[in-house]
């Protein structure tokens, strides 16, 4: 079966302006980065004993912890891939070995598998852990060979029975040993990459510390650093396309302009509202994105085969955001499922964290050596915490891994004042 993502990327690279052609990710890598809340939080419906007739399995029906565990995370997975509207899934090697290459999940569906190729140290977002507080180190557990076959070595002579697409993640943080060691790395896995026949697109994560860099200036670095990166590979070593952070539609439209052949994605980033979810994918593929990979906006929400059908419907261009947010909330309600926020609050557009953690509104204040422009600056430096409800962490300033965006909006209103 031809697979929708190769058909889609042949269609944009031919007419990357008139094609409506719009290819979706789910991003269900996250136990890569958060350990055990990777499948997502139990719902609010098993939370409460109140269950619909029919139920998908991402209804957790246990009561013992906060999130769901690895058997229903496969369900889910399932489910997703047998609707048949995204066209990649992208998940952890083990999760490949488990779904692609042991039951063949992907065999007879024009659903693509991929796997997370690297994890660098600015999504090893685990409880309790300050590694994302510290400058992006590169670091690799996944192989090629066990992506592909699931073990050490493979037997290229035959098919590939695991996942022949990959995400490989780079962080700039504007200092130059820092961003010189991560294009070794990516250099490195792009070389093996080829030998082996392993295609994989491009991550291209905001810095994760303070890097010097007024925020509206983050996607002209951005842009000019996936440019000068990409400008010394040929065809037969890049990426089939990226996935950045959205930076509005001029940092968009400079990049996706540039070349043709180069095609743009966005990362979805924190949760946030549902509107925050549909309006971001909306903007962007006004303004040239063609790609969207979505985590923990369709692992966290009610139902997210409805949701899934919604960011389709919104690319296909027949609803728009608003709209289908009014309309999701319409499935709930059929469904019997009591929404996160109500409609109104749904509607709400979010100041939205695009980091892997999601604190990139807040950069981390660690040094980074030999950089003039990123000079540490505490926000509580010689000003009093503001108190209120919202996390803390033991010192008792806030915790702004672990705050909603409502808190993190009480937050910065209190803040302010």
């Amino acid at each position: 079966m031809q697979r929708s993502l190769d058909k889609k990327l042949a269609a944009v690279r031919a007419n990357p302006h008139s094609t409506r052609e719009f290819i979706l990710a789910d991003a269900k890598d996250a136990d890569m980065a958060f350990g055990v809340r990777a499948p997502g939080p139990r719902s609010y419906l098993a939370k409460h004993g109140a269950r619909p007739a029919q139920f998908s399995p991402e209804v957790w029906t246990r009561e013992e912890y906060g999130y769901r565990n690895l058997p229903e995370f496969l369900d889910i997975i399932r489910e997703v891939t047998h609707q048949g509207l995204v066209d990649i899934m992208l998940m952890s090697a083990y999760v490949n070995e488990q779904l692609t290459i042991k039951e063949g999940l992907f065999q007879n569906s024009h659903v693509t598998p991929a796997c997370r190729a690297n994890d660098t140290t600015d999504v090893w977002a685990v409880r309790h852990g300050c590694y994302t507080r510290e400058p992006s180190q590169p670091f690799r557990s996944a192989s090629i060979d066990h992506i592909q076959c699931g073990e050490i070595e493979c037997d290229r002579n035959g098919d590939i029975p695991g996942a022949n697409l990959g995400l490989y993640s780079v962080t700039f943080v504007n200092e130059l040993e820092q961003d010189r060691e991560a294009l070794l790395w990516y250099k490195a896995f792009r070389e093996e990459a080829e030998r082996k026949g392993f295609r994989h697109f491009l991550e291209v994560f905001d810095p994760n510390v303070n890097s010097g860099i007024a925020p509206e200036k983050l996607g002209e670095f951005i842009n000019d650093n996936i440019i000068r990166t990409l400008a010394a590979v040929p065809e037969s070593g890049r990426p089939q396309f990226l996935k950045i952070v959205y930076h509005g539609p001029k940092a968009m439209e400079e990049l996706a302009q540039y070349d043709p052949k180069l095609v743009v994605g966005i990362l979805g980033g924190s949760a946030g509202t549902t509107y925050d979810a549909f309006k971001l994918i909306h903007d962007a593929q006004k303004y040239g994105a063609r790609v969207a990979l979505y985590g923990r906006k369709i692992n966290n929400a009610e139902h997210q085969l409805a949701f899934i059908e919604m960011l389709r419907l919104i690319t296909d261009g027949k609803v728009a955001p608003e709209e289908a947010v009014r309309a999701y909330h319409g499935v709930l309600q059929a469904k019997g499922i009591k929404p996160h926020r109500s409609l109104a609050e749904d509607l709400q557009q979010t100041d939205q964290a695009m980091s892997y953690d999601g604190s990139a509104q807040r950069r981390s204040t660690a040094e980074i050596r030999n950089n003039p422009l990123a000079k540490p600056q505490l926000a509580t430096a010689g000003k009093p915490t503001p108190t209120g409800d919202w996390p803390k962490l033991a010192n008792g300033l806030p915790d702004f891994e672990n705050m909603s965006s409502a808190q993190r909006l009480a937050y910065d209103a209190a803040r302010l004042k």
